[in-house]
């Protein structure tokens, strides 16, 4: 999809001049959704055949005929107005565990394929304006190549492609990680606990094939993907998969979505492998939830585990964003109502009718599952039926339980409690000719569901944790005439959606489900027609179909959204280009950040206590050599800058710097030594610290009510840090600092307020990075007696952005006479020349330039500064009448600012990491020093 840069306008007046290209997100959804309506208009056929069942391609209530020929996309799509203005369609391909066809082996060469449709095959197949591939496993083993061809042929005519698993790996894969651990915790299951031993020992591997499996799945969507494809990832069995796919080709437009919950961050937690899974899903470029809840959950997670930031837009990591939205799912509510008019429909209503005349007609339809609260339900109604015995003949509770696993233990134990119960309530309550439950252990065809649904009085839905449950919306659609009540648990998604409709109650609370059974059975008919109505409005509106389309339109959004973003985020540095130019040069300063530029990387491991090796940072140990030897060339200058308190580098002086001939610059360049020498002063003299001891007992004030916090006292600031807090309590604090701070100590004072990631910090006005590297420069000058110019710097750092200053003080700026041409031509001239008495480059042009910027002049010694809010001598303050610009000799191409981490920067170039820092000053190093 093309990048929407402009809006034009059509000739007319204000009434009829719509915008052809929309401006924001907003118009571009409600266009599309305008343009599906009209091409959804203009198509002569019927809507598809299929059946939207309650669970994403897993055993379902009920199976419907399909439309094969309109599943294999065979049809002409030229009679129904699809291809407007001649445009192709965009491919989609679809990804999820199974495919939507079930095969049977008929011979060597021979397979028989039936679709099975599943919630997501009715959904895309209403989406007119994309063309679908299915990729996903086709269920079952084929080790034999002669067998995996002929299924793959014959899955291409119904635009399939297959993923082979061997046995191994699905039982890992499927059976133990989605199955054992992933679904139960999703589900609030929490992880197996029978043989703690045993589950440990085996997690490994069956993560393991998890991973195998995911990078199988990526390497079929990579063979077949075209650029311009959209790669629409589904559900838990696949969240290893976007970071596989990106890894692949980093510029697929990559979505994911999951149709179960997704627990609170205290669940998501405990599951061993939680790190890499976040990590992997944040890869794509959507992800998507069926409610808000569990998108909440999601980014919660990213927070308090990743410690990454969460935006109203979704999850941002380092500059990039993952856009995390809700999309609830609906069904193709036409054909429930369409078939509700069908002969065999209407003589199984007339049926139902005659069978149950005299009584109301409870209806539940779930699959045999812990989750879905059939227990509860018939508890429920069994008390009920105690506390109202005018009902007894007059109720009949309908449970259709479809089997599931019967295989596993815990399922049968389930299927054994619930026959306990009905039996035990039947025979209590039941006559010689009426029975108040009717239990069936298996599942309804189609025709006869949407009759079941349409001679019910009340559905009772008690799921104790579900992603949505669409019987909800099913019985919805078949009540047009009888206009039934819906009773519904708060803990599915479809509360979120139908809750306004139905009576949502506490599947666990048994006295007040039984007490809702008494309120439903009893509603008065307006009441029971406004509910419905409102209900009807919302299952009609929020089809299947338009969920897919609005996913897959807010996916290509996000997509130019990001490619809008990307240009703010500076590209990666050319190392080639950064080491010939310091090969060329005669005269180099690097200035080179502490802090996550010059570190070792710390392992967090998902951890958010307090990390004992972030409070002593050490140098990065493959940095020694390298930056020994960049410190020994004499006509190389290297500056450590940081915002730390001196002491601390008097520490990292001692443990990291002792054998380097280098500067250290402390809080911001306020302070300045040689290793070899002592602590001088750049600080201006006018710095007004009047307002230390106010800030001082704020941050001492917040320090004591969120835990794990801690504030430091610097010479020219004080920072508040909670990097060892849990992360969303101390941003809540944060906020409340700042609204203390700006309305009483700080209100009048001369200072700036620095929001860090994860700190606040209170500075003097002028105390920056950019604001002390002038007079850094002028007293390295002094110090070194420079002959010659500096022609190149190399600035990297990890700053905040208000110490980003320092980049673009090196900017070259235009000259006051400069030739007709363009300003990028103009800007990679000199740099501004000198008053100095240094001389210039020989290869410089002779042009006169602007004088560099400088915040401050130093005209007199500073002979005191405070420490912790006590004024007491310096032990070595020194002055400079130099001034650092008057030294550069700066060519644009000779000057490269680097952001660590990807991020928006005011620097030049990125880079991604303090490996990346390694890298860079190694190739660096191994340049012949200058003689």
């Amino acid at each position: 999809m093309q990048p929407l840069l402009q809006t034009k306008r059509m000739p007319g007046n204000k009434y009829n001049s719509s915008p052809l290209t929309p401006r924001t997100r907003l118009e571009r959804l409600l266009r599309e959704r305008e343009l599906r309506k009209n091409r959804s208009f203009l198509q002569n056929e019927g809507e598809p055949d299929f059946f939207a069942s309650e669970s994403f391609l897993n055993a379902s209530e009920s199976w419907g005929p399909i439309d094969e020929e309109e599943f294999a996309g065979t049809r002409s799509s030229t009679d129904n107005g699809e291809r407007l203005e001649g445009r192709c369609k965009q491919r989609l391909l679809v990804v999820a565990n199974r495919l939507p066809v079930s095969a049977v082996r008929r011979g060597e060469d021979s397979w028989q394929l039936e679709i099975s449709v599943g919630g997501l095959v009715s959904a895309l197949l209403g989406v007119r304006e994309f063309e679908a591939r299915w990729i996903g496993w086709a269920g079952v083993n084929v080790p034999d190549e002669i067998g995996q061809k002929a299924l793959t042929k014959a899955l291409a005519e119904k635009r399939c492609i297959p993923v082979f698993l061997d046995e191994e790996t699905v039982h890992q894969y499927y059976n133990g990680y989605c199955n054992n651990m992933l679904w139960p915790l999703f589900h609030y299951l929490g992880l197996p606990q029978e043989d703690r031993l045993a589950t440990t020992r085996s997690f490994q591997s069956q993560f393991d094939a998890y991973k195998r499996a995911n990078q199988m799945f990526a390497k079929v969507v990579n063979n077949i993907y075209e650029e311009g494809d959209v790669v629409w990832c589904h559900d838990y069995h696949l969240m290893f998969l976007p970071q596989c796919l990106k890894e692949y080709n980093n510029n697929m437009k990559v979505g994911w979505f999951l149709h179960t919950p997704f627990p609170s961050s205290e669940i998501h937690r405990t599951l061993p492998s939680r790190t890499e899974l976040l990590r992997s899903v944040l890869a794509a470029d959507l992800v998507g939830f069926h409610t808000y809840d569990y998108a909440r959950h999601f980014v919660s997670a990213c927070t308090r585990i990743l410690g990454l930031e969460g935006t109203p837009e979704g999850v941002e990591d380092q500059g990039r964003l993952t856009r995390v939205a809700a999309f609830p799912i609906g069904i193709d509510s036409d054909r429930f109502v369409r078939a509700l008019e069908l002969p065999q429909v209407q003589d199984h209503i007339n049926e139902l009718k005659e069978r149950f005349a005299g009584r109301k007609v409870m209806l539940g339809v779930d699959r045999l599952d812990m989750i879905k609260g059939i227990p509860q339900k018939i508890l429920a109604f069994e008390k009920f039926l105690e506390e109202n015995p005018s009902w007894r003949d007059k109720v009949v509770l309908i449970q259709i339980a479809v089997p599931t696993r019967t295989d596993v233990p815990e399922y049968q134990k389930l299927t054994s409690q619930v026959h306990e119960i009905v039996g035990r309530i039947n025979g209590r309550y039941g006559t010689l000719t009426t029975v108040p439950i009717h239990h069936l252990d298996r599942s309804l065809d189609f025709h006869a569901l949407c009759a079941l649904y349409a001679i019910t009085d009340v559905a009772l839905v008690t799921s104790l944790r579900d992603g949505m449950n669409l019987v909800s919306y099913e019985f919805v659609a078949c009540q047009g005439s009888k206009k039934g009540v819906l009773i519904l648990s708060e803990f599915a998604g479809a509360a979120q959606s139908l809750g306004a409709g139905a009576i949502l109650v506490n599947p666990w609370n048994i006295t007040e489900v039984a007490s809702s059974i008494g309120y439903a059975l009893n509603m008065p008919a307006d009441e029971r027609e406004k509910r419905h109505l409102h209900n009807f409005m919302h299952v009609t509106t929020h089809t299947s179909q338009e969920w897919a389309a609005t996913f897959v339109s807010e996916l290509n959004d996000t997509i130019v959204e990001a490619q809008i973003r990307t240009r703010q985020v500076p590209p990666s540095l050319p190392i080639k280009g950064a080491v010939d130019s310091y090969l060329q040069s005669n005269n180099r300063l690097l200035i080179l950040g502490f802090n996550a530029t010059l570190t070792a990387p710390v392992d967090f491991l998902g951890r958010r206590g307090g990390q004992i090796r972030e409070m002593e940072p050490k140098l990065h140990p493959d940095l020694k050599e390298p930056l020994k030897r960049l410190c020994d060339d004499p006509m190389t200058t290297v500056v450590v800058l940081s915002g730390s308190d001196r002491n601390v580098l008097d520490d990292l002086h001692i443990q990291n710097f002792g054998e380097y001939n280098m500067w250290l610059a402390a809080e911001n360049g306020m302070f300045l030594r040689l290793t070899t020498g002592e602590w001088m002063t750049t600080m201006p003299e006018n710095l007004n610290m009047d307002w230390v001891d106010s800030v001082k007992h704020v941050f001492e004030y917040f320090t004591e009510r969120t835990p794990r916090s801690h504030f430091e006292v610097r010479e020219t600031s004080l920072v508040w840090n909670y990097k060892y807090a849990d992360l969303e309590f101390g941003r809540l604090q944060a906020r409340d600092i700042l609204q203390h701070l700006w309305s009483g100590p700080i209100s009048n004072a001369s200072v700036d307020v620095v929001q860090g990631g994860r700190s606040v910090e209170v500075r003097a006005v002028g105390v920056t990075k950019g604001a002390a590297i002038d007079r850094i420069l002028g007293e390295i000058v002094r110090h070194k007696g420079l002959k010659t110019p500096i022609d190149y710097v190399l600035c990297i750092g990890h700053f905040l952005q208000k110490d980003e200053d320092i980049y673009t003080f090196f900017e070259p700026e235009l000259p006051f006479e400069s030739p007709a041409g363009p300003r990028a031509n103009a800007a990679d001239h000199l740099r501004r020349s000198s008053i100095s008495q240094i001389p210039q480059a020989k290869s410089g042009p002779k042009v006169r330039f602007r004088k560099q910027r400088s915040l401050s002049s130093i005209e007199r010694k500073v002979s005191n500064y405070l420490t912790g809010g006590i004024w007491r001598p310096a032990m070595r303050d020194r002055m400079t009448l130099n001034e650092g610009s008057s030294v550069l000799d700066l060519r644009g191409e000779n000057y490269f600012s680097c952001t660590v981490s990807r991020k928006r920067s005011n620097a030049r170039y990125f880079l991604g990491s303090s490996g990346d820092v390694v890298t860079l000053l190694n190739e660096l190093a191994e340049c012949p020093q200058s003689n």
